[in-house]
C-alpha cells in the first residue's frame, strides 16, 4: 500500500520551491493579546496563484510520466486546485481541463483561464463538477489530478509543515484548514513525523463538516449538502485514503460558524492588511475555542482568492455586525428644525450620517408625525449606545431596525 514517507515528504519540499513563493510566519500582535498565546500567520494567500494548492499539484505533477503528461490533465475544484493544476501544468508545458462549479467566484474562474487551462462550468458545488471531471478524463483518455485524495498532492501540501517547523521548531499548536482533508493530512503527518509533540487541529465549518462526521462514523460519510460561505472547503465527503492518516495523526477538529468568518475578515484587514477569503480564515475563527495561553500557535491561512463582491458584502455585514454601521428610526412633527435637532443630537456624540430616507406618509396627520430613517457609523456597540441615549434624552425616541445598505 502507498504510504506516506519523511523521504518524499523532504523530496517534495525541495522541488514545490521552484514554484512558489517564501511564505514566513508573521507574527500577529492583535491575535496574541486577543487568546493569550504567541500567534502567528503562516499566510499562503500569498502564493502565486493566492493559495497553497500549488504545492500539492506542482509535485504530483511533477511525478507523472512524459506520456501521463503529454496525454493532458483534468482536475475538479471549486477554484484554488483549479489554479495550482493550470499553473503547474503550464509549468511542464501541458495542457489541463478543469471543472468548475457553476457558482465559483468569478476572480477564480479568470485567473484558471489566465493560467492557460479550459474551464467548464458545471454542477452546483464541487462534488457534481468532481463526478464530471472523473467522466471527462477516462472518456479523453487525460490524467486525472484529484484536489485532495491522492497521497501525492498530500506529500507536496504538507511541505507547509516543514517550513513551519524549521522557521519555529518549538511550536506547540498548527491549526489547519479541512476540506476534503489532504492539507490537513499532509501537515499533520509531516508535523508527528518530525515531532510527536506537536498539536495539530483541524477547522472546518458547521455546514460542512464531513470530517467531523467521518471521524464519528470511523468511515468516510457523505453530507447531504455541504452550504458554507467558506467556499474552498464546502465538500460533502473527505478522501477515503486520507482517514486513517487523520485518525492517527490529528489531535482534535473544531467546527466554525459561518457568521463568526465575518468578524475575522475585517479583524485581518485591519490589524495585518491582509485579504483572506473564507475558508482561509477558519483557523483564525476558531482560536477562541480553545485554551493556548502561553503555547506558540500556528495558524495556516490557506488562500486568499476572494471576489470583489463577495468582499464587500463581508465587510458590510461585519461593519454591521460590531455596530459600526447602525440604522434607526425616529418619528417627529413635520415642521423646520426638527430634522435639524435630530443631526444636532447625533453630531454632539460625534456620530457619522450615512443615509437619510423621509417619509411624509407613515401617518395620515403629518403635523402629528413623519418618520426619519436614520444609517449611521459608529466606532462600536459602546459609542453606538450614547448616540441612541441621545436621541432618547431629546426625545425622539429611536428604534433600531434592520441596516440595508
Amino acid at each position: 500500500m502507498e504510504t506516506l514517507t519523511l523521504e518524499k515528504f523532504e523530496e517534495a519540499s525541495e522541488v514545490v520551491k521552484k514554484v512558489t513563493n517564501e511564505t514566513k510566519l508573521i507574527r500577529s500582535n492583535y491575535l496574541s493579546e486577543q487568546t493569550g498565546a504567541k500567534v502567528y500567520l503562516k499566510p499562503e494567500n500569498m502564493q502565486h496563484t493566492g493559495a497553497y494548492k500549488l504545492r500539492g499539484a506542482y509535485y504530483k505533477i511533477s511525478t507523472l510520466t512524459e506520456e501521463e503528461r503529454a496525454r493532458g490533465l483534468v482536475a475538479a475544484s471549486a477554484g484554488n486546485h483549479a489554479q495550482g493544476v493550470a499553473y503547474a501544468a503550464r509549468a511542464f508545458g501541458c495542457k489541463a481541463t478543469v471543472v468548475m462549479p457553476e457558482g465559483t467566484p468569478l476572480i477564480k474562474v479568470n485567473r484558471t483561464k489566465n493560467y492557460g487551462a479550459e474551464v467548464i462550468l458545471y454542477g452546483e458545488g464541487y462534488d457534481e463538477a468532481c463526478r464530471y471531471a472523473l467522466q471527462l478524463a477516462e472518456e479523453r483518455g487525460c490524467t486525472f489530478i484529484h484536489p485532495f485524495n491522492d497521497l501525492d498532492v498530500v506529500t507536496g501540501q504538507g511541505t507547509i509543515a516543514m517550513e513551519i517547523i524549521q522557521e519555529l521548531p518549538t511550536v506547540d499548536y498548527i491549526f489547519v484548514p479541512v476540506g476534503g482533508g489532504g492539507l490537513l493530512t499532509g501537515v499533520a503527518t509531516l508535523a508527528k513525523m518530525l515531532n510527536p509533540k506537536i498539536k495539530v487541529v483541524g477547522v472546518e465549518p458547521i455546514e460542512a463538516a464531513s470530517m467531523s462526521a467521518a471521524l464519528a462514523a470511523g468511515e468516510v460519510v457523505e453530507l447531504e449538502s455541504a452550504n458554507t460561505i467558506a467556499d474552498g472547503t464546502a465538500v460533502r465527503a473527505v478522501g477515503d485514503k486520507l482517514l486513517p492518516y487523520v485518525q492517527q495523526n490529528v489531535d482534535s477538529v473544531l467546527l466554525v460558524d459561518d457568521d463568526e468568518l465575518i468578524g475575522v475578515f475585517l479583524d485581518l484587514v485591519e490589524n495585518h492588511k491582509m485579504v483572506v477569503e473564507n475558508s482561509g480564515m477558519l483557523t483564525v475563527a476558531a482560536l477562541k475555542q480553545m485554551d493556548l495561553r502561553g503555547k506558540k500557535v500556528v495558524c495556516v491561512l490557506s488562500g486568499g482568492n476572494m471576489d470583489v463582491i463577495t468582499m464587500s458584502s463581508v465587510v458590510q455585514h461585519g461593519l454591521i455586525r460590531r455596530d459600526r454601521i447602525f440604522s434607526v428610526s425616529v418619528l417627529l412633527p413635520d415642521k423646520p428644525g426638527e430634522l435639524q435637532r435630530v443631526a444636532a443630537c447625533i453630531a454632539e456624540e460625534k456620530g457619522n450620517v450615512i443615509k437619510l430616507e423621509h417619509n411624509q406618509f407613515v401617518s395620515t396627520n403629518r403635523n402629528a408625525a413623519v418618520e426619519l430613517k436614520i444609517t449611521m457609523e459608529a466606532f462600536g456597540t459602546e459609542h453606538k449606545n450614547r448616540i441612541l441615549d441621545e436621541l432618547e434624552k431629546a426625545g425622539f425616541r429611536p428604534k433600531q431596525i434592520s441596516t440595508m445598505l
